[in-house]
């Protein structure tokens, strides 16, 4: 039996729901569908959001040939028949490509003359960043075009839509479904319309018919069908950088709501703790630094004891790193000064070092002036003196520049 995903796949332009910033009045990607003038395109976006059904409702409206591959199961034969139709066809070709960032770059680079000659007209679907994932010659022959998780009032028209069509379809039979189950189907979905209408099948294949052969879905068998909202989140994906991204900048807002709510995202994706610890241990010298020396020392702590307890309770250990490194005073000074240092000895490298500060252990040291007139710190009031110790040429630069949320010098600190 066809999955019902499949059965609901949009045949026109007026049938396609959602991704209106694409395909609402007068915007590009719909106008150059209707004309028929489709070019090389990149559709990028989440599973489920209608890239498939797009390149579907392409192929039902446009005069040329289309041709459809999976680059998952897909080769280079594979595309060579189609560029060898294309060039014999009078027509032009449309050649959709799902999966296109699973092609290796060889085969990708296959593609490229025919592209730009016009032979074949390309349609690749990825749920990867193309920028980072699909050759950048390539790229840079298509428009790229971004889908967007829909909308749940989209996916709750959706499915309205996929109830009354299984009603009228032989493969399913006539059956009801309680309103609050679609509404909680579309909402647990996160974007994702093929997840909810599996979810929507399911409910109906488990459940056993009423006396009068006829499915009732209830909210507690949509419940049941969907235990857990989809997450959108690749761990090799845009959806790890955007995340980790999002629980940084928290850190660094000193917001704890929003740090706890992008870890327990990170969690429940099943993210590695490891690598959520290093991040703190990061954030804690970077954004933290010298305005609270502790929290290098807290996030370190964390680090060592997540790697030797583990999930579940790790979650405990790297909440309280995060709201503690949340929660400290901020100061990127020891960040920006080494940044300004490393700046620096681009250019000066090389300069001599005062004679007084270099080695005076080996045997001819002394010979060589090596070690002489140093100022032992502690041989004066307060343990310090006054002496240069960058080189002759760096007299007076700064490189540290202490932030008001710095810890207070110390006594024995140069006033």
């Amino acid at each position: 039996m066809e999955p019902l995903a499949s059965k609901m796949r949009p045949k026109t332009l007026q049938d396609y729901k959602g991704q209106r910033h694409l395909l609402g009045d007068g915007k590009l990607l719909s106008r150059m569908i209707s004309a028929d003038r489709v070019g090389s395109m990149i559709l990028y976006g989440p599973p489920g959001t209608g890239k498939t059904s797009l390149a579907a409702v392409i192929a039902a409206t446009t005069k040329a040939d289309f041709e459809q591959i999976n680059a998952t199961t897909a080769g280079k034969k594979d595309m060579e028949a189609v560029i060898k139709q294309a060039q014999n066809s009078k027509n032009k070709t449309i050649l959709f490509i799902d999966e296109i960032h699973r092609f290796n770059k060889a085969q990708q680079d296959y593609l490229l003359p025919y592209v730009e000659s016009g032979v074949v007209t390309l349609i690749g679907a990825t749920t990867e960043n193309p920028y980072f994932e699909v050759n950048k010659a390539l790229v840079s022959r298509c428009s790229v075009f971004e889908l967007k998780p829909l909308d749940t009032a989209d996916i709750r028209t959706m499915l309205d839509d996929a109830a009354a069509r299984m009603c009228l379809d032989p493969d399913y039979g006539f059956f009801t479904v309680d309103q609050k189950a679609l509404d909680f189907l579309a909402e647990m979905a996160a974007g994702d319309v093929r997840h909810a209408y599996n979810a929507l099948e399911l409910a109906y294949l488990s459940t056993p018919p009423d006396d009068d052969n006829s499915v009732h879905i209830t909210l507690e068998i949509a419940q049941e069908c969907i235990q857990r909202k989809a997450i959108n989140y690749d761990k090799d994906g845009d959806s790890h950088y955007d995340t980790i991204s999002a629980f940084i900048k928290s850190m660094r807002g000193s917001d704890p709501d929003a740090v706890l709510y992008y870890l327990a995202r990170m969690l429940s994706a099943g993210e590695d703790v490891k690598f959520i610890a290093r991040r703190i241990m990061i954030h804690a010298c970077e954004d933290v630094g010298l305005a609270d020396p502790m929290a290098i020392v807290v996030a370190t702590s964390c680090c060592e004891a997540v790697e030797k307890i583990g999930m579940p309770e790790a979650q405990i250990i790297l909440s309280e790193a995060a709201l503690y490194v949340a929660m400290a005073r901020k100061s990127n000074s020891a960040c920006a000064s080494i940044g300004r240092a490393m700046q620096l000895i681009q250019f000066a490298s090389d300069l001599p070092i005062p004679s007084y500060l270099q080695d005076a252990h080996y045997g001819s040291a002394k010979k060589l002036n090596r070690g002489i007139g140093y100022k032992y710190p502690h041989d004066y009031p307060g343990s310090w003196v006054e002496q240069d110790y960058l080189p002759e040429k760096l007299k007076g630069v700064q490189l540290y520049k202490p932030m008001s949320n710095d810890m207070p010098v110390y006594p024995n600190t140069k006033p």
